[in-house]
């Protein structure tokens, strides 16, 4: 997959050069020459430029891009203007980085739902859930097994646990399903909203858009991700 981060610290560093180490083309932008000479060798391309300058914004590959990640920390004005940038030039995923609860709320305003808190969360830990296409959220319990939350496919809608066979396929356990619905923020800007379903059984129906859990070892779950990649590109 191809990313692009804005801003290079401590946090927009160590991600790129995980996913970097991940097999992933990787372009990291920077305001900061200090921060490109010291990375310039351990990701794809690293670029000195202004994000927030609307003109500078336009030499970045924004259509080829799969995900820009806003890691900038310390400027939550640059932060902010950044995201509003990218929402302008209609980026396929953007996720953004806060350090308050305001700039959350802007972010949200403005239709960036995904959000990192650096503070509580670590670069491997996004590296490894950007790194497999379809994961909303994931919670690793040891080195080898997590628990996943990703999108329910095309392919499931309608159908039960017991008929798509998915521990016996893949030996992955579906936990639960949560309900996306959208409602409007106050701001008028649409919001997916998720409701847990309770426990998941042999007779529970997925439906397409929704959300599913797993439990499972690492190595499977990535199989039934890859799984869903393929069928998606063979329709």
């Amino acid at each position: 997959m191809k990313y692009i981060i804005i801003g290079l610290g401590k946090f927009g560093s160590a991600l790129g050069e995980k996913l970097t180490e991940m097999g992933n083309e990787v372009i990291g932008v920077d305001v900061r020459i200090s921060k490109i000479e010291n990375i310039k060798e351990k990701i794809t391309h690293a670029i000195n430029l202004d994000a927030t300058d609307p003109d500078a914004v336009e030499n970045l590959p924004l259509k080829d891009v799969d995900v820009v990640i806003i890691a900038i920390g310390e400027d939550t004005g640059a932060n902010i203007m950044a995201g509003a940038l990218m929402k302008k030039k209609k980026v396929k995923r953007i996720i953004g980085r806060v350090v308050d609860p305001l700039q959350k709320t802007v972010l949200e305003a403005m239709g960036i739902h995904e959000i990192i808190h650096p503070e509580e969360e670590t670069a491997e830990r996004w590296a490894k859930m950007l790194n497999l296409e379809g994961v909303v959220d994931s919670f690793e319990l040891d080195g080898n097994y997590s628990i996943v939350e990703t999108k329910i496919p095309k392919e499931y809608d309608g159908k039960s646990i017991k008929e798509l066979g998915i521990k016996d396929e893949f030996n992955i356990i579906v936990l639960t399903t949560l309900k996306v619905t959208s409602e409007k923020n106050d701001m008028d800007v649409d919001k997916d909203r998720t409701t847990v379903q309770g426990i998941a059984r042999a007779d529970t129906r997925l439906s397409e858009g929704d959300i599913m859990v797993l439990y499972g070892h690492n190595k499977d779950i990535k199989h039934l991700l890859e799984h869903h990649r393929k069928f998606k590109k063979e329709i």
